[in-house]
Parts: C-alpha cells; sequence; structure tokens
C-alpha cells in the first residue's frame, strides 16, 4: 500500500534549474535575437508585443506577466496591451506591428501552410528582410522560453505593489 498526498500535485522540475548549461545557451540565443531585432530597427515594444502575443497564443502565464510589465516598461500603452489579441481588428497598431505579429503567430503555429503564406507576404510588403528574420527569431525564442516555463510550472509571482 502506497501512501500519496493527493492535495497536491507533484512538482515539477525547474529545467532551467536542473539544465543551466542549455537554459544559458537559450539565453543567448534571446540575447542574440534581441540585437537582432535592434539593429533591424524593430523598437523594444515591437519585441515585447510579439513575446506577448506568442505567450498569448502558448498560454504562457509566467511570459505573459513577465513580458507585460517589459513592455510597460518599455512605454507601451496598457490599452495596446489589452487588445493585443485581436490586434487586426484596430487601427492601434501599425501595419509593420501587424504584420510582425502575423509572422510571429504563423512561427508559432507552422503547420497551417496557407496562413504562413500569407503571413509572410504580408511582412514582405511592410518589413525588410532583416526585420522579417529579427521578427521570426524573436518569436523562436519567445516559443522556447513558454515551453521552458510551462513544463516546469513556473509561478507567477504576486504582484510588488501588495
Amino acid at each position: 500500500m502506497s501512501i500519496h498526498n493527493h492535495s497536491s500535485p507533484p512538482r515539477r522540475i525547474f529545467i532551467d534549474k536542473q539544465s543551466p548549461k542549455a537554459f544559458h545557451a537559450l539565453l543567448q540565443v534571446a540575447d542574440a535575437a534581441r540585437a537582432t531585432a535592434a539593429e533591424a530597427g524593430l523598437d523594444r515594444t515591437t519585441v515585447e508585443l510579439i513575446n506577448l502575443r506568442v505567450s498569448q497564443l502558448n498560454n504562457c502565464a509566467y511570459c505573459l506577466d513577465t513580458h507585460t510589465r517589459a513592455a510597460l516598461r518599455a512605454g507601451e500603452s496598457p490599452q495596446r496591451l489589452g487588445v493585443l489579441s485581436a490586434s487586426r481588428d484596430t487601427g492601434l497598431f501599425t501595419p509593420s506591428e501587424r504584420a510582425a505579429l502575423a509572422l510571429a503567430e504563423a512561427t508559432t503555429d507552422p503547420a497551417n501552410a496557407a496562413t504562413q503564406a500569407a503571413a509572410y507576404e504580408a511582412a514582405r510588403q511592410v518589413l525588410s528582410e532583416d526585420q522579417i528574420s529579427a521578427t521570426i527569431w524573436v518569436a523562436v525564442t519567445i516559443n522556447a522560453f513558454n515551453r521552458v516555463s510551462i513544463m516546469s510550472k513556473h509561478p507567477v509571482p504576486p504582484p510588488r505593489d501588495k
């Protein structure tokens, strides 16, 4: 007869802590992606919008919390953050931002070839090749971080102002 504590699920392994070399390499990729975005002329708010939109699609609470705070620090407005998931349906986002967001969405869910092709073609109309590449790299890295946090069940910290 085994005795189990059914009141709480078993703790997940924080894979970032368990395998720090791999996590450090991922951090380096993210740093390079951010630098690539800056060099391509994508501002910090656009990068954070990409991070947030991808995290919304992946339902990553930890990354949503982290990148909401980062977007606000970068000067993003609460209004635009509130409507981000419906960015196509509002005039609050520039054509370049909408194209970057659609490309990030297609990177997050690449199985739909038609959606991917449409997003890529729309991006080519308003983004440079460097910006397209940077957008995809930012989306790839936040997708990886989402999976690290989701599989580790990283907790969202309580509000600091309470």
